[in-house]
C-alpha cells in the first residue's frame, strides 16, 4: 500500500497519535506526515503511506492556510487557550482597530518562536525547558504571511484567515497581534484548511478510514504519490531506460529541457522524480518498490 492519505485530524489528538492509529488500521509500518498539528488544532494532516514516505521532505516546505481563533485580552504561557494565563487587558477592541493592526503583520515578518515549541536550543527542546519553569533567549526567525484577513466572529473570538510560509507559528501571530493592540491576545482555536495544493475538503476522518478498511477499500482513499509533483512535467522512459533507472544509473536524454520531471515507465508506473541537466537525467528520489530477496 503506497500513496498520500489526507486526514482531517480531530481535536485532542497529536499528529503522532494519528500516525499510530493509521498503522493499526492500515497494517502498514511505513507511515509519516508533513507538518505537525498541535492537539488543540484540527484539520488537514498530509499523511504518507508505504513507499510514499520518501516524499515527506518535499511536502514539509509547503505553504499552509489556517482558520484561527483570536482571543483578545488574554495572554498565556503557551500563547493559546490551553496554557496558564499570564496577563492581558480585557478592554474592548473595535473591528477597525484590529483591521489596522493586521496590516503590519502581512508580508515578510520576524517571529520569536514560543517557549512551548519543539525547536532545540543547546540540544534541548524548548517545551522541555518551559515545562521545568525555564526560559531561554530565542532568536527571531523570518516567516512570510501571504494573506491575513478577518473572517468573522465566533462568540467572543475573532476568526482570522491566515496563509503563511513554513515555520510560521499562528499562536505567536495571535500573541503578537494582541501585544500590538496593547491588550494581549492568544489563539483560541486552529484549523488547517490547506497545505500546498491539498485541501481539507479532500480529507477523510479516522472513522471514515476505519470504515473503508473494514470493507477492504482503504487503498481507494489514497492519492497517488506523483500528485505531490503535479506541477512538474511528465516524462516517459523506454523499458531499457527504466531498467537502468531502477539500478540508479544516470540516463542520457536529449528530449528533456533542464529541470525536474515526473518520470514514468512505459507501463505508466510512476518511477521517480528526476532532474534533467546537460542532456542527462538523474534521479532525485525514486518511488518504485524495491524487490527484496
Amino acid at each position: 500500500m503506497t500513496g498520500i492519505l489526507l486526514i482531517d485530524k480531530p481535536q485532542g489528538w497529536t499528529s503522532s497519535d494519528v500516525v499510530a492509529k493509521l498503522r493499526g488500521i492500515l497494517h502498514e509500518r511505513r507511515i509519516g506526515h508533513s507538518g505537525t498539528l498541535d492537539p488543540l488544532a484540527t484539520g488537514l494532516l498530509v499523511v504518507f503511506v508505504g513507499r510514499a514516505t520518501r516524499a515527506v521532505s518535499f511536502a514539509e516546505g509547503h505553504d499552509k492556510r489556517y482558520l484561527a481563533g483570536l482571543r483578545l485580552g488574554v495572554e498565556t504561557d503557551t500563547q493559546d487557550v490551553t496554557g496558564t494565563r499570564t496577563g492581558g487587558d480585557p478592554r474592548p477592541v473595535t473591528e477597525a482597530e484590529l483591521e489596522a493592526a493586521l496590516a503590519q503583520f502581512r508580508g515578510p515578518i520576524q517571529q520569536i518562536p514560543p517557549m512551548y515549541s519543539a525547536i532545540k536550543v543547546g540540544g534541548k527542546k524548548l517545551y522541555e525547558i518551559a515545562r521545568r519553569g525555564g526560559e531561554v533567549e530565542r532568536k527571531p526567525r523570518p516567516v512570510t504571511i501571504h494573506e491575513l484577513r478577518l473572517a468573522g466572529r465566533e462568540g467572543e473570538d475573532w476568526l482570522l484567515d491566515v496563509a503563511c510560509s513554513k515555520g510560521t507559528y499562528v499562536r505567536t501571530l495571535c500573541h503578537d497581534l494582541g501585544r500590538s493592540l496593547g491588550c494581549g491576545g492568544c489563539m483560541s482555536s486552529l484549523r488547517r484548511v490547506q497545505a500546498g495544493d491539498f485541501s481539507v475538503a479532500q480529507a477523510h476522518t479516522l472513522d471514515q478510514v476505519q470504515a473503508a478498511a473494514d470493507r477492504g477499500e482503504a487503498e481507494a482513499l489514497l492519492l497517488p504519490v506523483d500528485s505531490l509533483f503535479a506541477g512538474h512535467p511528465a516524462l516517459t522512459v523506454s523499458p531499457a531506460q527504466e531498467k537502468k533507472l531502477r539500478t540508479g544509473a544516470v540516463l542520457v536524454t536529449a528530449e528533456a529541457c533542464s529541470g525536474p520531471y515526473r518520470v514514468y515507465g512505459a507501463g505508466g508506473d510512476f518511477l521517480a522524480l528526476c532532474e534533467a541537466r546537460a542532456g542527462q537525467l538523474k534521479t532525485i528520489k525514486s518511488f518504485f518498490e524495491v524487490d527484496r530477496e
